[in-house]
């Protein structure tokens, strides 16, 4: 299921800076990123809550496994075909 954007703002602050965040974190480990410093780790956060406002990025809930993930709308696409 996709959570709208506007679902997204009614969250705490900080609950979307760490859903982003650990999104992020995982893309460093699947090697999307080589490493990010506080700074880096800022300007990341800003573009990725840009591109969630855009629809480039969505947020996805798993009832299967009851998990949120932020999904770019290729890999949703491609799930959907």
């Amino acid at each position: 299921m996709l959570i709208p954007y506007e679902a997204l703002l009614q969250l705490p602050h900080t609950t979307l800076t760490n859903l982003i965040r650990e999104h992020l974190l995982s893309q460093i480990e699947d090697g999307s990123f080589t490493s990010l410093d506080a700074q880096e780790l800022e300007c990341a956060i800003a573009s990725c809550k840009q591109a969630l406002k855009q629809g480039r990025l969505q947020v996805e809930y798993s009832e299967n496994d009851e998990s949120f993930a932020i999904r770019t709308a290729e890999q949703l696409a491609k799930r959907q075909d």
